[in-house]
């Protein structure tokens, strides 16, 4: 409103013995439409402000207030502007509220009908810039059945945008704005078509990326992955309104748990497969789902004290993961224990008492000294597996044949599925329900087809590693760091249990889990002591469920009868 009209404004009872007061209400659907062309109110609030002001001079009135709602819907009759409009000229005397159209007004007979009522006990004439409605019983006629049509065609509009959504998602597209580590992008074909398509942020998609890849491992809770995001530069897009910033702990929580960054498009309970580029593959967004899956079960939290040995020991009584506490002195001093948690919170009878952290410290290092394989047990350990390699190549290579053919007849499945929703032969409700059954198969399936496509030389070379780190494994750990240390002991173990005695007993993961085996050890040399007469093996590395791994005479060397 202008600086003349407000300073006229300020005593319009005076005003309205001699001329007509009028308010006028205006109204865009959107903030893209508030927003348009970087503009505060946009392009379409100030025209039709410039069409209710020669409006008002029409009239021989004067607008002394203004009501402006951006952004908000005709469907709904709480709008703020329209509800002060309305509580204004109940207390306020004027003569004409002029509209746009009747449509910017409502889009629905009954609030129309609601409003022009309070319009009117007000005393109050609804005029509309571009429509011929006015009070008489013709302008009345048409205001009626101007309100009718604005109710259809906003009811016909949402059912239109609801089909061409509908139909964008089956074709894989992406509707409203893309999740961070997107953008969303408009562009021209060929033909000079506007197309509005998705890529990668080039600046976010990657942090995307290397957040579902650690939170995969299992090491971070959702906090500790924000902060290590915040950290890596991780932000929000910036809009119009709000300029970028950290992530939110719910933003990374839905990141999390968003099948779109798999290549997945979800729309009103169905699943589809997007035509956008996926951050990352199927079987990693998977296990994140497991690992979210296992922390709400258990209600892990990030505890105070943190340790490199924290979760990975846990107690040999009663089997409860150890934590951390500080006991301070009377001279001030603090010492760190380690303590078990099912006693701690009373899960279990467990009578343990609290371990001082550098003992354990201590243990768990020796238990590395005394698990170091030998070099001689290295070589037959790569003797034996290697062998088992050999007979398991050719079972591979058969296995990913089958899985290819089965992958096939899925996609066809899939096809077919989507045409007959597309005829109306099959529900919605059916159809999400068999589209999540495919996409778990087919997800599966390529995870196990991208396996088997993986060389033997491949295969030997990971062999090797592992074997390197089994031999080294003491003296590597006693020449890391504590961050690097928390890695090592989650590579080599699932879990270290802690005895009473102080003496760690160690549950290797695969493959050390056979490496470390000494059972395994002793199969690995009489295997390789016998290696020219040794029987075609079957089987695999961490069952080694098979005749060649114990023979007649058992572990034990023959012993002699004279």
């Amino acid at each position: 409103m202008s600086t003349t009209q407000q300073s006229t404004a300020t005593d319009f009872t005076h005003l309205g013995a001699t001329t007509a007061i009028a308010v006028s209400y205006l109204r865009v659907s959107t903030k893209e439409q508030a927003e348009r062309g970087g503009r505060d109110e946009g392009f379409s609030i100030p025209a039709q402000r410039e069409a209710n002001l020669r409006k008002a001079r029409d009239l021989g009135a004067i607008v002394v207030e203004e009501f402006v709602d951006a952004g908000e819907s005709a469907r709904k009759a709480d709008r703020p502007e329209l509800m002060r409009m309305i509580e204004y000229v109940k207390t306020n005397h004027v003569a004409y509220c002029i509209v746009h159209k009747v449509d910017r007004l409502a889009r629905n007979r009954a609030d129309d009908v609601a409003i022009h009522v309070a319009l009117k006990d007000a005393g109050v004439m609804l005029v509309s810039a571009t429509e011929n409605i006015d009070e008489t019983p013709s302008g009345m006629l048409l205001h009626g059945i101007m309100s009718t049509i604005a109710e259809f065609y906003s009811r016909n509009l949402a059912n239109e945008v609801s089909k061409g959504m509908s139909q964008k998602a089956m074709t894989g597209g992406t509707n409203g704005k893309a999740p961070i580590g997107y953008l969303n992008v408009t562009m021209r074909d060929e033909l000079g078509r506007e197309l509005r398509i998705v890529e990668p942020d080039p600046t976010r998609a990657e942090i995307v990326k290397w957040a579902f890849e650690a939170y995969a491992t299992g090491n971070y809770s959702t906090a500790m992955l924000r902060e290590a995001l915040i950290d890596r530069g991780l932000t929000t897009p910036p809009t119009p309104k709000r300029p970028a910033r950290p992530p939110a702990l719910s933003t990374v929580q839905k990141m999390l748990s968003n099948p779109y960054y798999k290549g997945s498009v979800s729309f009103r309970g169905a699943t589809y497969d997007g035509i956008h580029e996926p951050l990352v593959g199927p079987e990693v967004w998977y296990r994140v789902q497991a690992v979210l899956g296992a922390k709400q079960v258990s209600g892990e939290k990030t505890q105070t004290h943190d340790h490199y040995l924290k979760g990975t020991v846990f107690c040999g009584e009663c089997g409860s993961r150890l934590m951390v506490t500080n006991a301070k002195s009377r001279r001030g001093v603090i010492y760190p224990y380690f303590i078990c948690a099912g006693r701690h919170a009373k899960r279990t009878n467990c009578e343990r008492k609290a371990m001082y952290v550098p003992d354990v410290e201590a243990a768990v290092e020796d238990y590395y000294r005394r698990i170091q394989i030998p070099d001689h047990t290295i070589q037959a350990l790569r003797s034996l597996i290697t062998a088992q390699f050999s007979q398991l190549h050719a079972t591979v290579k058969q296995e990913r044949n089958a899985h290819v053919l089965e992958r096939d007849d899925l996609q066809a499945e899939r096809s077919k599925l989507l045409q007959a929703h597309y005829a109306g032969a099959v529900p919605l409700d059916l159809l999400k329900s068999e589209q999540d059954r495919i996409g778990r198969r087919l997800a599966f399936l390529e995870a196990q087809i991208e396996a088997g496509d993986m060389e033997y030389e491949l295969a030997s070379a990971h062999l090797d590693d592992c074997l390197a780190l089994g031999r080294d494994c003491y003296k590597l750990y006693m020449s890391i760091d504590d961050s690097l240390r928390r890695i090592a002991n989650q590579a080599f173990f699932d879990k270290l249990y802690l005895s009473e005695e102080g003496t760690v007993i160690g549950e290797p993961g695969e493959p050390f889990n056979a490496f470390f085996d000494p059972e395994v050890q002793t199969i690995a040399a009489r295997h390789e002591g016998r290696a020219a007469e040794s029987r075609p093996q079957t089987g695999n590395v961490a069952g080694l469920n098979n005749d060649l791994l114990v023979g007649p005479e058992g572990l034990e060397p023959p012993t002699s009868t004279v």
